[in-house]
C-alpha cells in the first residue's frame, strides 16, 4: 500500500511570478526559445481568497498520460504511454487493466486518453486512444471502446471486446502531434476527438482528411448527424473544426460550451472556443514563429481564420485541463486549470463569460502532464516522464 506523504505548499500570489521565472526550461514538444510574453496572458498579483495547495504525494508511475475516475468508486484509472492501465484504490492499493491494446511507443506515441462513457453505470463501457502503426513507416492515432469488468475485489480489471472505432486518416511518418484527447457532450450523445496535424501543417486546412481536426461523432463511432460538412461525405463528414496544430485539452465547461488548449510551434499556445465549421488557420497564422525563426502571420492579420481567447508566448506547453466545478475550492469553481509542462506549473485561468484571464501559476517543480478532479473536490495531478509523482491538491491549511 502506498502511504500519502502530505508536504504544504503555500504561495504568496505576489511571488507566484518570480518563482515561475527562476524554473529552469525543461526539454519539451512545442517550443525551443519563446519570442514575448503576451499580455492578455499576464499572471495576475491580486489576490482572490485562494493562497495555495497542501500537497499529498500518491505513488509514482512510468509515463503517465491521463487520469480518470470511475464513477461511483473513487478509483482512478491511469494510463501510461507504453501500453499500462494502473488502478488506484482509495486505500492506495494498486491494481492494473489486461486486455490493453498494443501501441506503436515512441516519441510522443503510446497509449494516450481513458474516459469512461456516458452510460457506463448501465453497460460498462469505457474509451481509450492509442497509436498504431501502419504501412511502411507510418502510425496514426485509434480510439476504441470496450466493456470494463473487474474482479469482485476490484483491483484487477479487464477491458472486454475491444474494439476500434475511429482512425486519424491518413497514417503518416513521424511520431509527432497526436493529440488524440477524448471528451463527451454533457448530454453524452456525442463524441468529440483532437486530431492533432502530425507535425504536417498543410493537412490542418484540407477537409479530405483529419488531421488538425476535431472530429465529432456518435458513441459508435460513426459520423454525428448535423456535422459541418457531412454533404461531402467521407473523412469530411467527422469532422467539427479544423486549422488545429496539437490538442492536448479539450472539456466542456458548466455553460456546455467546448474548448481546446492548443500547441503552438515557437511560441503561441492556444485556447480557443470550438464553432461548428470553424477554421482555426494553423499553418495559415499563429502567435508564435517557425523553429528555424521564420515569421508566420500573426491570427490578428488574417480575419477569417477564429482567433484564440487567450495566448501563450512564452509557451506553457500545456498537457491537459478541466474546468473545475467541485466544492472543495469555492473560489475555482468555473475555471480552468492546466497542467503546465514547461512552466512546470499548474496555471489558473478565469472567466468573464467567454473572456479567459491567467490568473496566477502554482509551481510544482517538475513538468505536469495532466489534472483531474477527484469525487470529493480535490485536485490530482501527474508529473510527466519516468518515476513521475501523483499528488493529491488539497487546500492550504
Amino acid at each position: 500500500m502506498i502511504i500519502p506523504r502530505p508536504i504544504s505548499i503555500t504561495v504568496p500570489l505576489s511571488l507566484v511570478g518570480v518563482v515561475v521565472a527562476s524554473c529552469a526550461p525543461a526539454p519539451q514538444s512545442n517550443a525551443s526559445e519563446p519570442r514575448e510574453t503576451s499580455g492578455a496572458a499576464a499572471p495576475s498579483s491580486e489576490t482572490d481568497g485562494f493562497p495555495g495547495f497542501t500537497l499529498a504525494e500518491m505513488g509514482t508511475f512510468d509515463e503517465p498520460w491521463a487520469l480518470a475516475f470511475e464513477p461511483g468508486t473513487g478509483r482512478l484509472f491511469i494510463t501510461e504511454k507504453k501500453g499500462n492501465i494502473r488502478i488506484r484504490e482509495p486505500n492506495g492499493a494498486m491494481g492494473s487493466v489486461s486486455g490493453v491494446p498494443r501501441v506503436d511507443y515512441g516519441g510522443q506515441g503510446g497509449l494516450g486518453d481513458f474516459v469512461f462513457g456516458p452510460d457506463y453505470a448501465r453497460t460498462g463501457q469505457v474509451y481509450l486512444s492509442w497509436v498504431e502503426a501502419g504501412d511502411g513507416d507510418t502510425r496514426g492515432a485509434v480510439v476504441g471502446r470496450a466493456r470494463l469488468i473487474c474482479e469482485e475485489s476490484g483491483t484487477n480489471c479487464t477491458l472486454d471486446g475491444l474494439e476500434t472505432i475511429w482512425r486519424q486518416t491518413p497514417k503518416v511518418t513521424g511520431r509527432g502531434h497526436y493529440s488524440h484527447r477524448i471528451a463527451f457532450s454533457p448530454d453524452g450523445q456525442y463524441l468529440f476527438i483532437t486530431s492533432g496535424e502530425r507535425q504536417k501543417k498543410d493537412p490542418a486546412q484540407d477537409l479530405s482528411n483529419t488531421l488538425g481536426t476535431i472530429v465529432r461523432l456518435l458513441p459508435d463511432g460513426t459520423p454525428a448527424p448535423g456535422n459541418p460538412f457531412a454533404d461531402r461525405g467521407g473523412a469530411s463528414a467527422q469532422i467539427w473544426s479544423y486549422g488545429h496544430r496539437n490538442m492536448l485539452g479539450i472539456d466542456f465547461d458548466p455553460e456546455g460550451r467546448l474548448w481546446v488548449l492548443e500547441h503552438g510551434p515557437k511560441g503561441g499556445d492556444e485556447l480557443n472556443l470550438v464553432q461548428k465549421g470553424g477554421n482555426y488557420g494553423w499553418p495559415a497564422v499563429s502567435n508564435g514563429v517557425n523553429y528555424d525563426g521564420t515569421p508566420i502571420p500573426d491570427n490578428d492579420t488574417r480575419p477569417q481564420f477564429i482567433a484564440p481567447r487567450i495566448g501563450w508566448t512564452p509557451v506553457i506547453a500545456p498537457g491537459n485541463f478541466i474546468f473545475y466545478t467541485g466544492d472543495m475550492f469555492p473560489a475555482l469553481q468555473g475555471q480552468a486549470i492546466i497542467a503546465g509542462l514547461k512552466t512546470k506549473a499548474i496555471i489558473r485561468v478565469g472567466f468573464d463569460g467567454t473572456t479567459p484571464t491567467e490568473l496566477e501559476r502554482h509551481p510544482m517543480e517538475r513538468r505536469i502532464r495532466e489534472v483531474a478532479q477527484g469525487p470529493d473536490g480535490a485536485i490530482w495531478a501527474v508529473e510527466d516522464e519516468g518515476d513521475a509523482r501523483l499528488w493529491r491538491l488539497t487546500p492550504a491549511e
